[in-house]
């Protein structure tokens, strides 16, 4: 506490004495024009750069175009942060000294991250991080005390065999490693959305370039923090090559479920939106592929996680991969005395007559909706009638029980007779003598 006593003392003293000087008015005239400069550079941009001047019209990577342009807000800042930093060095090789031109700088920057918090940062602990550790670093540059501090946390320090760690190593670490995790989910996040919003690729492409921009970002950030930790890393190939070997024995199914999600997005067998029937029966609408696992999220609202190892080594049936359309079947009976060439146009048009049944002149014959005899049963006539439609009979598109609803309806109105079981007995044999 003493030594930041000392220091506050030692910088009123000596802005009290460069008041009225020089300098402190070169300085101050320097920081007006610089912010003139800012301003001026600003307004040229954002007349000049449609995509800052207007929002932006739907299309191709609309959502990052949407995001540059709510992004202009800290184009000010930024420019008075970049301006005043080249006058500090001009002025500083002018009149010998820069301190009130680094102060409005630092200042600049000050305002900058507090628009960034203010109207980007959208994340809790990132916006806790900025306000109370990104500022006072700011505020510590402003006064000139920044090397200073880190010089101090950087004597504090223990040392670990042939490693020495210091307070301001940690406290860097911890903090690039919350910022740059950040962004990064940031960047991936994004990046994946504007990839999958591609209409000009198909779903299969999109969904590989998106992971494999994932695993591109996530390996950056961590060779990023690497550097930050201030580890060699040519000093990991060594333990490169071990942990390789202790992966490949005790991470096998995750490897394996990785490697297996690669070829599943490169060989496109599956892809999002597909009605998938698994080995056991149970079946969904793929809804997310990720390098681990594929989610199945059922008709009656419950996800199906299967590792994505699964579509490699086993069977599954794929509904809708390569046609959305699909044929389906429904089973009653009638009596026997039934006029069957009146039942058959009877429910040849009741099925047809459904908005989601596919019929009409420009549908193929094999495709039209279709009843004929299935068997001759115990107690009546088996019919069978089948019908094509878009999508998977189930969910919104329950078709099949509004068939059956709809046949039944008309059944009764024409008199045609749904048969009970029937039996008939006969008795053998002369009657029990008394």
């Amino acid at each position: 506490m003493q030594w930041l006593a000392d220091q506050i003392a030692a910088g009123w003293q000596a802005g009290v004495e460069n008041l009225g000087s020089f300098g402190f008015y070169a300085q101050a005239g320097t920081v007006v024009l610089a912010l003139l400069v800012a301003w001026g550079l600003t307004a040229f941009l954002t007349s000049r750069v449609k995509i800052l001047r207007e929002p932006p019209m739907p299309g191709a990577f609309h959502e990052l175009r949407n995001s540059l342009h709510h992004a202009r807000i800290l184009l000010l800042p930024l420019m008075a942060v970049l301006v005043l930093g080249v006058a500090t060095s001009i002025i500083d090789n002018a009149i010998g000294e820069a301190w009130l031109v680094r102060a409005a700088q630092g200042a600049a920057l000050v305002f900058f991250i507090y628009r960034l918090v203010r109207h980007l940062v959208k994340n809790e602990a990132i916006v806790f991080t900025l306000k109370w550790v990104g500022i006072p670093i700011a505020l510590l540059y402003v006064v000139g005390w920044l090397d200073d501090v880190t010089g101090h946390l950087d004597g504090i320090s223990v040392d670990i065999g042939n490693i020495n760690v210091s307070l301001y190593a940690v406290i860097r670490t911890l903090l690039f490693g919350i910022v740059l995790f950040w962004l990064g989910r940031a960047s991936s996040t994004t990046g994946q959305r504007v990839i999958r919003t591609q209409q000009l690729l198909d779903v299969g492409t999109r969904e590989v370039a998106a992971k494999l921009f994932e695993i591109g970002v996530y390996v950056l950030i961590f060779l990023l923090l690497i550097n930050v930790m201030g580890i060699d890393l040519t000093a990991l190939a060594v333990f490169g090559g071990a942990l390789g070997v202790g992966l490949g024995f005790g991470l096998q199914q995750i490897a394996s479920n990785f490697i297996s999600g690669l070829i599943i997005l490169l060989d496109r067998s599956i892809t999002i939106g597909d009605f998938i029937e698994l080995e056991d029966g149970r079946a969904g609408t793929l809804r997310e592929l990720t390098m681990r696992s594929a989610t199945l999220e059922t008709f009656d609202g419950k996800d199906i996680m299967v590792p994505n190892e699964r579509f490699i080594t086993t069977a599954f049936v794929n509904w809708t991969h390569n046609n959305k359309k699909q044929r389906y079947s429904l089973h009653f009976q009638v009596a026997y005395n039934t006029d069957l060439e009146k039942l058959f146009g009877i429910v040849r048009e009741i099925v047809a007559s459904h908005p989601k049944v596919l019929s009409g002149e420009g549908v193929p014959v094999a495709e039209r909706p279709d009843a004929e005899i299935d068997e001759f049963g115990d107690s009546g006539i088996n019919i069978l009638v089948e019908f094509w439609m878009e999508g998977i009979d189930d969910g919104d598109n329950r078709v099949g029980a509004d068939l059956l609803l709809m046949i039944w309806t008309a059944l009764n109105a024409n008199g045609i007779e749904i048969p009970f079981p029937q039996r008939e007995i006969k008795i053998l044999g002369d009657a029990k003598k008394t």
